[in-house]
């Protein structure tokens, strides 16, 4: 298959691209410089501004599957009014260019691929505070509040029309992902979350009740292969392990896999001071989100189980 990734060099993008390619299939990914780039057999990096359609229509000749992972990182930095902006403009920016370059294709009478998957996050079901009363959000659930919520529906509909024009489009709801950046150390919520463990100051944050949802990086990227290859499905997947913890069991599988205690909670205030609403939406809240529609589908997860997901993770690679 030949396969055009957007948002290529990110956490998720730059692994779901390695393994594509170590399954056969050719990659084209569309970056903002495609200079100094790793050459790879049936890899070609294609330069692209993120928001423009023009940019995006040669891009796409001879492709069969778009994955679209374009954003801003939620977790760069504090949420300022102008950050909650860029993080929103640059999913809809990525979204309406991808949607205007297929119509355009399909006005010219030109090929398009038969497959986008979006990307979107389980922040879309909302937020709560105690993993005991909380639901388990399945691809049914309503859509929650908070920042996180609303800008998960925007992201899914930036690329709402691509199904009018005959293209099956499968929406990935990822949870916080546990995995290595390309470099072999951890990456995403992760690499925030270790210095303390690290330096036997570790603990849970906030009250350790909210819930936490998670997937391993190997899941992500063979569920993206699935629901590429599998056309037969269409629709919403929630992209996150079966089994669910709160905050508290979380610490102390993380304590466990770097063999140093979780004694040292980390009070709720203190991130509220020092990251606003970010704090509040991104840690010391959370959702149980249960991947129904894989395991109806067939997907059998490779690290369904949190110790292993994390020993994993920290595991140097040779």
């Amino acid at each position: 298959m030949h396969i055009l990734i957007l948002g290529s060099t990110g956490f998720i993008g730059s692994q779901i691209t390695s393994h594509l390619l170590q399954q056969g299939h050719i990659i084209r990914a569309a970056a903002r410089s495609s200079a100094s780039r790793p050459a790879r057999p049936g890899l070609s990096y294609a330069p692209w501004d993120g928001k423009t359609a023009s940019g995006l229509l040669p891009l796409l000749e001879g492709i069969d599957a778009v994955v679209n992972l374009q954003g801003e990182n939620i977790g760069a930095g504090r949420w300022t009014e102008a950050r909650k902006q860029a993080i929103v403009q640059s999913r809809l920016n990525a979204g309406h260019a991808l949607t205007s370059a297929l119509h355009a294709r399909r006005d010219a009478g030109l090929t398009l691929p038969h497959t986008v998957l979006q990307a979107s996050a389980c922040g879309y079901y909302g937020l709560w505070q105690d993993a005991s009363t909380a639901p388990e959000c399945d691809e049914n659930s309503a859509r929650g509040q908070g920042f996180l919520a609303e800008t998960c529906v925007v992201w899914e509909e930036s690329t709402n029309s691509v199904e009018t024009l005959g293209i099956r489009r499968c929406i990935l709801r990822f949870s916080p992902v546990i995995g290595q950046k390309t470099s072999g150390a951890a990456g995403g919520f992760l690499e925030r979350m270790l210095p303390p463990f690290r330096y036997f100051l570790g603990g849970p944050v906030g009250s350790g009740r909210q819930p936490m949802s998670w997937v391993h990086m190997t899941d992500v990227i063979h569920a993206a292969q699935f629901l590429l290859e599998r056309q037969d499905l269409r629709g919403i997947f929630n992209i996150s392990a079966p089994a669910q913890v709160d905050m508290r069991q979380f610490a102390s599988a993380l304590g466990k896999a770097c063999s140093r205690p979780s004694w040292l909670p980390v009070p709720g205030f203190i991130l509220r001071l020092a990251l606003g609403q970010m704090a509040e939406e991104l840690v010391l809240n959370g959702q149980k989100s249960v991947p129904s529609r894989l395991a109806e589908s067939g997907y059998a997860f490779r690290c369904p189980n949190l110790e292993q997901a994390l020993t994993d993770t920290l595991t140097t690679r040779a």
